[in-house]
């Protein structure tokens, strides 16, 4: 292991790229017994005291939207000499959490990752995840996530707010990157405060952390400060937990107090009520805006949902033709703006003991499947994944097709077009499948392109063209191979008057001249639009008994 350090003994994380065996001290329930020379320092000390008013920084986060956030420059940093016998220490700087959390394309993809911890402390006995928006005292607006899982003790809240670190090694929990809790509340904020209850070995606890982006900048950090503040609640009252004296202990309460939208201790203490006895509470504020200056979720066109503003005027137009106005209500096209249709699909599997709350509304969770027609189970080799494959139910008059996804039960490519831009064969064909057999990139928006993931992307098209031949002609597309109808009816004409008028060395002539017009048909693979009932049906029941 490689040795500490010198830090003061004090119960703030300073982020950095260490392995677990090289955690920061205080990450234990009892007080710490390292000397003042082995621990870390306080916020007090780690933060430049010439820097402390909001006027001595450049760009005083001037820039209220995530995508120029990072743009600010950087003060002179002093790197601490290097320590015979040491090992150097690699330092994070505040940009790098701006940076990691670019990884989020997606504001809603940020808010599964917090929605997926609580799923995964369904193990632990959670039975709901709230999303909800909280006002602040200056009005703006907060997110909240809310979950009633096992909740972290000390240690554990230590790792969320660190980098790398990840106890999740269950194949069925969907976090292992133990990257997702930064990336995801960053990249929807600029500041997210966390309350956590626990009990671990018949103790007690609950913890606050601050992870401020606002406070790293305004006091001019070179290094990543968490504070963090502990109490035991074992008793009959709060008792704060101390790893280093009580005026660290002070300080981190101080800059919690200062830095977040609590501003006493008996106030901040409020915040643990609705946890009850165990579980995590998240509130992300000053909120991301858009590069119009406006809040990038919207609380305010739905009571019951949040969305996307950017994503909701995308495309609108007044006066839509009536296919544009089923596309736009179909599942497909609302998840990119609304969280409530997103998180209803989120999940393969329906929970039987867990909710998703949204704005105070449980979510009804959402299965493609069940709103197919003629659909069937086809078994992907070699892995034996069951794909569900069929119609959407509006085919064909709904042009949306595509394959979604999942990993560990949790939506990774949803509405994935496998086939082709341009070509009419396999419109209308949804499938879902479960591939656990292939890593998702670090966003949970999409695979890693491995070659298993070429294999799959190769097999699923060859699945939605053999089910299109085999089923297109049950929703009114001619299928492939399909004689056309205006040649046989002539053909059958000319047979029945016995009016031929070519002779029999003439009919391979005929025949070819048939196949050429069948073959230059264009009409092949459309929807059938002037055929009459009883044609059609005749065509459906020739194709089937073939």
């Amino acid at each position: 292991m490689p040795p500490k350090r010198e830090k003061d003994d004090v119960n703030v994380v300073a982020i950095d790229s260490d392995d677990e065996n090289d955690a920061v001290p205080g990450t234990s329930n009892a007080p710490s017994n390292k000397t003042p020379s082995q621990s870390m320092p306080s916020v007090q000390q780690q933060q430049n005291p010439a820097s402390n008013t909001v006027s001595s920084v450049p760009g005083n986060l001037e820039f209220r939207s995530f995508w120029k956030a990072g743009d600010y420059a950087v003060g002179p940093t002093v790197m601490p000499s290097p320590i015979q016998g040491y090992l150097e220490h690699a330092r994070v700087h505040p940009k790098f959490l701006h940076s990691n959390a670019t990884s989020h394309k997606w504001a809603f993809g940020a808010i599964a990752e917090l929605m997926d911890n609580a799923v995964d402390e369904i193990h632990n006995g959670a039975t709901f995840v709230k999303v909800d928006k909280l006002e602040m005292k200056d009005n703006s607006p907060a997110l909240l996530v809310l979950d009633d899982g096992g909740g972290m003790d000390p240690e554990s809240i230590r790792k969320c707010m660190s980098l790398g670190y990840s106890s999740k090694k269950s194949k069925t929990t969907i976090g292992q990157y133990g990257n997702g809790f930064k990336t995801s509340t960053m990249r929807l904020g600029a500041d997210v405060i966390v309350f956590s209850r626990a009990t671990r070995l018949s103790r007690k606890t609950q913890s606050v952390g601050l992870l401020s982006y606002t406070f790293l900048r305004k006091t001019g950090q070179d290094d990543v400060i968490v504070p963090m503040i502990d109490f035991d609640i074992s008793g009959h009252w709060a008792e704060p937990i101390t790893y280093g004296s009580e005026e660290d202990w002070s300080a981190n309460l101080k800059t919690i107090l200062d830095w977040s939208p609590f501003s006493s201790k008996e106030e901040l203490m409020l915040q643990f009520d609705d946890i009850g006895s165990h579980g995590t509470k998240v509130v992300i504020y000053n909120l991301w805006l858009n590069d119009e200056g406006i809040y990038e979720l919207s609380f305010d066109d739905d009571a019951e949902d949040i969305r996307l503003r950017d994503e909701v005027n995308h495309g609108a137009v007044k006066q839509m033709n009536k296919r544009t106005a089923m596309l736009q209500s179909h599942i497909s096209y609302r998840i990119r703006y609304s969280l409530r249709a997103y998180a209803s699909m989120l999940y393969l599997r329906k929970f039987s003991n867990f909710k998703i709350i949204l704005r105070g509304q449980p979510v009804e969770q959402f299965d493609i499947a069940d709103e197919l027609k003629y659909s069937q189970v086809v078994t992907y080799k070699p892995q034996l994944v069951a794909t569900t494959i069929g119609f959407v139910k509006e085919a064909p008059s709904l042009n949306v097709s595509g394959f979604n996804v999942y990993h560990k039960n949790r939506l990774i490519k949803p509405f994935w077009k496998v086939t082709g831009d341009g070509s009419s064969k396999g419109n209308g064909v949804i499938g879902a499948l479960e591939a656990n057999f292939i890593e998702p990139a670090h966003d949970k928006q999409d695979f890693e392109r491995s070659l298993l993931f070429i294999r799959l992307e190769t097999r699923l098209k060859q699945m939605i063209m053999d089910y299109w031949k085999g089923h297109c002609h049950l929703v009114g597309f001619q299928p492939p191979n399909f004689k056309s109808h205006n040649v046989q009816k002539e053909r059958i004409l000319q047979q029945s008057s016995g009016h031929l008028s070519r002779s029999r060395n003439e009919l391979p002539t005929l025949q070819r001249d048939i196949a050429t017009e069948h073959q230059e048909d264009t009409s092949l693979d459309q929807p059938i639009t002037c055929l009459p009932a009883n044609d059609v049906q005749y065509f459906s029941e020739q194709h089937v008994s073939s």
